[in-house]
């Protein structure tokens, strides 16, 4: 890996800014947060940073607030849960630029957590003075959140080259360092045979996936709402199944340059409507009536003989219509089946991840991707800004 890591610098008495990933659901008109998953991935960071004699500014944001303050997207809960997780005061920020902020830095061991980034339009503008308010905070650069990596903002782009232009580093902190690693070992040096699964609903949303992947892969396994637009274009039934007509073209083309690397589906779960309770039945195509909202049995046994023999797994996208069952037994079943096979498994999507804990496999799984748009651009071989960044840091 080409980037610097946190574990190759001198943090000692240092102030370190740390880029985290804090973009956390919340309830109750942002006073509850619903799953402190993102806070917990930052931990051994934040604790490595501290434990090497740092002073941490942490920096995230949160929602969509459209460039202004919006109370519902303070990350104050997020200090009050932070706080608790680290067992150590967590000072709030009451934004994250200006001097009342630079006069709350902290000294080594203590933690500052800035205000919402996004109150200022500047920050996904990446704005070159914003920027330079920010890298005025610290002596060391850390990007941690690489859910944030695709996007060229002034805390994930930005504040680098000012960095690097002041003498001082900037580098990737550990949770940023797995996601890289395991990544790149997928896409470009895995070890074989390679099979990749891909659901989801769409073709159009993972094109690129897929024509990137097909250079990779020895086997391409599709599953999900987007498997009907391909078997429309080979001509088989796919009934009120979700097909994107436009596309059917460039399925066409794809299965193609892909040939015999490409499995479909062999068999479908269908149901006349998508509801709990529903009554369903097992085909081969899928009539008129009916819509397919789940691979089938046969599909399945062909999925997983495929994976049992693989030593890198690459999987994005459910099979099914995982959120209501029983559609999300085939995606369960090739859960359970990419844990069994030993193979090198890296897991990006949000769905994925459900089902694989679900299935009851979380710690069978090489690497669960925390970035679901970041993790999707990387397997379609498209270059993150906040990655590059860090790369020409470097330099």
């Amino acid at each position: 890996m080409s980037t610097l890591s946190i574990r190759d610098l001198d943090l000692a008495g240092k102030r370190v800014f740390i880029r985290v990933d804090f973009n956390v659901p919340l309830a109750n008109g942002g006073q509850e947060i619903t799953s402190d998953k993102r806070i917990r991935a930052s931990l051994p960071t934040i604790r490595y940073a501290l434990e090497k004699g740092a002073g941490v500014v942490l920096a995230s944001h949160l929602g969509r607030p459209k460039g202004k303050p919006n109370p519902e997207m303070s990350l104050k809960p997020v200090a009050v849960k932070l706080a608790e997780l680290l067992g150590r005061p967590v000072d709030m920020a009451p934004d994250c630029v200006g001097p009342e902020v630079e006069a709350m830095l902290p000294a080594p061991g203590e933690v500052l957590l800035l205000e919402n980034l996004r109150f200022h339009p500047e920050e996904e503008k990446n704005d070159p003075d914003f920027s330079r308010q920010l890298a005025k905070l610290c002596d060391v650069y850390v990007n941690d959140a690489f859910g944030s990596a695709h996007r060229a903002h002034a805390s994930t782009v930005g504040m680098i080259p000012l960095m690097k232009q002041d003498a001082k580093q900037a580098a990737a902190g550990l949770l940023m360092d797995k996601e890289i690693e395991y990544l790149t070992k997928a896409v470009k040096n895995p070890a074989r045979p390679c099979v990749a699964i891909l659901g989801g609903a769409k073709v159009s949303d993972k094109i690129e996936v897929i024509q990137n992947l097909m250079k990779v892969v020895d086997k391409l396994m599709i599953g999900g709402a987007m498997a009907y637009t391909f078997l429309r274009a080979r001509g088989e039934g796919t009934g009120k199944s979700l097909v994107e007509e436009d596309k059917i073209d460039l399925a066409k083309e794809l299965m193609a340059e892909a040939g015999s690397k490409l499995m479909l589906p062999l068999d479908h779960v269908v149901a006349a409507e998508l509801k709990v309770g529903v009554d369903t039945k097992v085909v081969d195509q899928v009539p008129g009536a009916l819509m397919g909202l789940d691979i089938g049995p046969k599909t399945v046994a062909a999925y997983e003989q495929v994976i049992s023999g693989a030593k890198t797994v690459i999987w994005n996208g459910p099979m099914g219509v995982f959120e209501t069952p029983p559609f999300d037994r085939g995606t369960v079943a090739l859960a359970k089946a990419v844990a069994a096979s030993g193979a090198v498994s890296v897991v990006g999507g949000g769905d994925s991840e459900k089902a694989i804990k679900s299935a009851g496999v979380s710690d069978k799984i090489s690497h669960i991707s925390t970035g679901g748009g970041a993790s999707l651009e990387f397997l379609a071989g498209i270059e993150l800004p906040g990655v590059a960044a860090l790369e020409i840091g470097r330099k």
